[in-house]
């Protein structure tokens, strides 16, 4: 079953960049990635979702409804942690947990509880008294308080320190788990390489690309370095190379052509190391960020 479908997607800003024709879908229970670099596009084409901002044109769906016709039934099923959280300062936190679940029937308050004590939030402190890490724990929890079965999260790790961002990721696991389809919005990409099944790469408003992660573990360049004191560089953008970083005489490229080619161009120069070893995936990510090298 669908849970997210987008079709054709468009919104303008005038002379500022929106989305173009974005098209993506999401099955339940994936855990699907949405990265590209700031202003790709990434937070307009959440906030649609979410009945926030209004499309110019294209089909936007969540559990096959139309994200503006059943906007609240759709947000009755959904949580969201938006990447920027604004709150009441003078408000206590554990008041605007108990307002959060207002909203919704059936809140297991024990597991509130256990939320918040994971993420260890001080419930008795005021709104305007918490760093902007702490509120964005608070958000966590408001998002969660009725166990949704879509979580999208918007740069959910911006200001939280490492230990919390990793419990967070436990906690985000364990609701895949039970069945729940979790977008996570991120330019953290060792968050995508390590806990999504699916990317959706977008970039100055465009689709570019959709790959599986495991696809993509499977289809990794070789990251190829050289020491070397007169190797040429167009020798090396001969074998198909596109892009070449050279310090000094240390020469790094990637590489996908075939190794006994490249051994017989690199044969005819004295090399005084040579490291051949798979890409990591993070390079591999790193191409769609660069523009057109």
């Amino acid at each position: 079953m669908k849970i997210i479908e987008i079709e054709n997607l468009s919104k303008s800003y005038g002379e500022n960049r929106g989305i173009e024709n974005v098209s993506f879908s999401i099955e339940e229970g994936e855990i699907v990635g949405f990265i590209g670099p700031n202003g790709a596009g990434k937070s307009t084409t959440i906030k649609i979702l979410l009945n926030m901002i209004f499309k110019d044109s294209g089909i936007a769906k969540i559990f096959n409804m139309d994200c503006v016709e059943k906007s609240k039934e759709i947000k009755e099923k959904i949580g969201y942690v938006p990447s920027e959280v604004r709150f009441y300062d003078s408000m206590k936190v554990k008041d605007i947990i108990e307002y959060s679940m207002s909203f919704y029937k059936n809140c297991d308050k024990e597991r509130v509880r256990k939320l918040c004590s994971e993420l260890e939030i001080d419930l008795n402190k005021k709104m305007g008294e918490l760093s902007l890490g702490n509120k964005k724990k608070v958000a966590i929890v408001q998002a969660l308080v009725h166990s949704p079965d879509l979580i999208i999260l918007d740069e959910p790790t911006n200001g939280l320190d490492p230990l919390i961002q990793k419990k967070l990721f436990e906690i985000i696991l364990e609701e895949n788990k039970k069945g729940k389809t979790i977008f996570l919005s991120s330019h953290n990409l060792n968050e995508i390489q390590n806990y999504c099944s699916k990317a959706i790469i977008i970039k100055e408003g465009k689709i570019v690309d959709i790959k599986e992660i495991e696809s993509l573990k499977t289809i990794r360049n070789k990251k190829i370095t050289i020491i070397s004191k007169d190797i040429k560089e167009y020798d090396i953008k001969k074998l198909g190379v596109e892009s070449i970083d050279k310090i000094k005489d240390k020469i790094s490229f990637s590489y996908s052509g075939d190794l006994n080619n490249l051994i017989r161009v690199l044969s005819k120069y004295s090399i005084s190391d040579l490291s051949i070893g798979e890409e990591e995936l993070l390079d591999t990510f790193m191409h769609y960020y660069e523009g057109d090298k």
